[in-house]
């Protein structure tokens, strides 16, 4: 069938970005803007991550909040799998969770806003889910109140001036998690080009009701 193509495409497209952001979030990024150290702050892994969005909403446009949920799990169970392989529980946690929580509030975002401004639904939803993503993940991966998912990381909790040069001085996985939404909300902001290209092409399906 048709659908079945198009939902492994999906699948196999949203498993390969978690696997690229799993693994290219080892490499911090080099270079300097405004004073800011990059590799302080971001991995490229940052700039993979938010693909996943566009291909959560194409599939919502495509097929429905059902079938988005479906390649959101699929990619879930990848991710877990390899954050578990790969790094400490706490981080496997985090990663997971906040996984989930972002791509799921992206498709109920999407879906109410879908018969709007073509932009506003792919828009409001990634960056808002982004956000709760990022949330998520820094504070379960390193705030001190998260200690009962594992041992805290001391340098991700010592003060350090916010970015690198600002004054005020926080931990320094606040940093981590600005310029990680940073990157997120300019590729977000890019990603609605190669939305607006394929929703011609990749038209709904189906008659969307809310879900």
């Amino acid at each position: 069938m048709l659908k079945t193509r198009y939902l492994l495409i999906y699948v196999a497209a949203m498993t390969l970005v978690v696997v690229a952001s799993n693994f290219l979030v080892q490499f911090p990024l080099n270079g300097e803007i405004a004073g800011i150290q990059l590799g302080d702050i971001l991995t490229w892994g940052a700039f993979t991550y938010p693909v996943a969005f566009l291909i959560t909403d194409l599939t919502n446009r495509q097929f429905g909040p059902q079938t988005a949920r479906k390649v959101v799990f699929a990619g879930f169970v990848v991710g877990v799998t390899l954050s578990f392989v790969t790094s400490v529980p706490r981080i496997a946690i985090a990663s997971g969770s906040a996984y989930l929580a972002g791509q799921l509030l992206d498709i109920a975002l999407f879906n109410r806003l879908r018969r709007q401004a073509w932009w506003r639904a792919p828009l409001v939803g990634s960056l808002i889910g982004s956000l709760l993503d990022t949330l998520m993940f820094f504070s379960l991966s390193f705030a001190a109140f998260f200690v009962l998912l594992g041992a805290n990381t001391p340098f991700a909790l010592e003060q350090a001036p916010i970015l690198g040069i600002f004054a005020t001085e926080a931990p320094r996985w606040i940093s981590w998690a600005i310029g990680d939404f940073s990157v997120k909300l300019i590729v977000g902001l890019v990603m609605l080009l190669p939305y607006g290209a394929l929703m011609n092409v990749l038209k709904p399906m189906q008659p969307i009701r809310a879900s």
